[in-house]
């Protein structure tokens, strides 16, 4: 007759105390992993349940990790950082002896031969005196013709001369020379060859070209003096 095998005894879960088979892996309780697998973190975990009777998990290594990798660099950065300032070199300048002030060497004073009275001097440079101004006509006042003079004219009228035909022909001549008329005056005609004999002639402008007198005709006409024409003048 067989004897009945013995179940193996139960030992209790390290977090809750609760009882679990020799090849369970976790916990039915609380999921506490009761078997430590294999590789680094299996071994790990064998080594903290023996030593501390529990293992949280295989999430404490990197946790562990990351906390070690961060205390490193904390104090890698406070041990650079005292270094840094421990190396600062603080450069002291020592000024030098006092300059004593500078004097300017005294100036020579030189004197001058002078230059005897009536030596010439430079030749000056002479000048050139301004340009005569010209000076225009008072309006009604008349021109005399030159003498001696051949040239053209603006006849604007011929008064026959007798005992009032000369202050006539001035009295016409200042009224054209009012009106704006150039060079008028008042020539007697006998003392002209081109001229008719027995005239007061009124004329306007001395030119030396027949076609300086026609340009001038047409100013004339357009002041009102129509009948006026252009005529040579020879002594």
């Amino acid at each position: 007759m067989s004897t009945p095998g013995v179940p193996p005894q139960s030992q209790p879960c390290p977090r809750c105390g609760a009882p679990y088979g020799p090849d369970q892996e976790y916990c039915l309780e609380c999921g506490q992993r009761l078997q430590p697998g294999g590789g680094v973190f299996g071994r790990l975990a064998a080594v903290w349940q023996q030593r501390l009777g529990w293992y949280p998990g295989d999430w404490i290594w990197p946790v562990l990790l990351f906390l070690l990798i961060a205390v490193a660099g904390a104090t890698a950065a406070i041990v650079l950082a005292d270094a840094g300032n421990g190396s600062s070199t603080i450069v002291a300048t020592q000024g030098g002896a006092p300059h004593s002030p500078t004097t300017a060497p005294p100036t020579a004073t030189v004197a001058l031969p002078t230059v005897p009275a009536g030596t010439p001097g430079a030749p000056s440079t002479p000048t050139t005196p301004p340009p005569a101004t010209t000076t225009a006509p008072r309006p009604g006042s008349l021109t005399s013709w030159p003498a001696g003079q051949n040239g053209y004219t603006v006849v604007l009228e011929s008064i026959p001369a007798g005992s009032n035909g000369r202050a006539l022909a001035l009295d016409r001549a200042r009224a054209a020379s009012k009106a704006g008329l150039p060079q008028v005056g008042v020539l007697d005609s006998s003392l002209y060859s081109s001229l008719h004999p027995g005239y007061s002639v009124v004329f306007s402008g001395i030119y030396t070209s027949r076609g300086q007198a026609d340009r001038a005709l047409v100013a004339v006409n357009s002041k009102g003096f129509s009948a006026a024409y252009v005529r040579q003048i020879t002594s």
